[in-house]
C-alpha cells in the first residue's frame, strides 16, 4: 500500500513532468556552437541565468530561435546581433565595451576606487583626531619617540 501512495506522490512532484528538451544536429560542430551560444546568452526573464540552464519559456524560444539561425547557416556573430536587435544588449553575458556599456564594464573599479579613497579619507581623519587628543606632554614624548626610531 505505501508503495503505491509512494509512486502517486512521485507522479504528482513537478520534476517528473518537465520536459527534457533535445536538440540533435548532424554536424557535431553545429552542436559544440549551439551549446556555446547558449551558454553565452543570458536569458532575459531569469535575470542572471543562461538559456542552457533556464527553463522559462522564453529561454526555449531563443534555444528555438539559435537553433533555428545555425541550421539556416548563421554565424555566431549574427546570431549575437540578431538577439541583441531583439533583446538588447542585456543578452550577452559580455556585452561589448561602447558608449553604451563602459560604466556596465567599468562600474566596479570606478566604486572600489572610489571607496577606497573613502576609507582612506576617514582612516586619516581618525589618526590625526587621535593625535590632536594627547596632551603637551604625551605629544612631546611621541615626538621623542619618532626622532628616536630615525637615528
Amino acid at each position: 500500500m505505501w508503495r503505491v501512495l509512494l509512486l502517486g506522490l512521485l507522479l504528482l512532484s513537478p520534476a517528473v513532468w518537465s520536459a527534457i528538451e533535445v536538440h540533435s544536429f548532424n554536424d557535431p560542430a553545429l552542436q559544440q556552437r549551439y551549446q556555446t551560444l547558449t551558454w553565452e546568452l543570458r536569458c532575459p526573464k531569469c535575470q542572471n541565468q543562461n538559456i542552457a540552464d533556464s527553463d522559462a519559456g522564453i529561454a526555449k524560444d531563443l534555444r528555438d530561435q539559435v537553433v533555428r539561425l545555425l541550421n539556416e547557416g548563421a554565424t555566431d556573430q549574427e546570431i549575437k546581433e540578431f538577439m541583441v536587435a531583439r533583446y538588447g544588449d542585456f543578452v550577452l553575458y559580455r556585452p561589448k565595451v561602447d558608449s553604451r556599456t563602459w560604466l556596465l564594464w567599468f562600474g566596479p573599479f570606478l566604486v572600489l576606487g572610489l571607496g577606497g579613497m573613502v576609507v582612506w579619507i576617514f582612516a586619516r581623519r581618525h589618526r590625526r583626531q587621535q593625535v590632536n587628543k594627547l596632551s603637551a606632554q604625551e605629544r612631546e614624548r611621541l615626538q621623542q619617540l619618532l626622532d628616536s626610531q630615525k637615528e
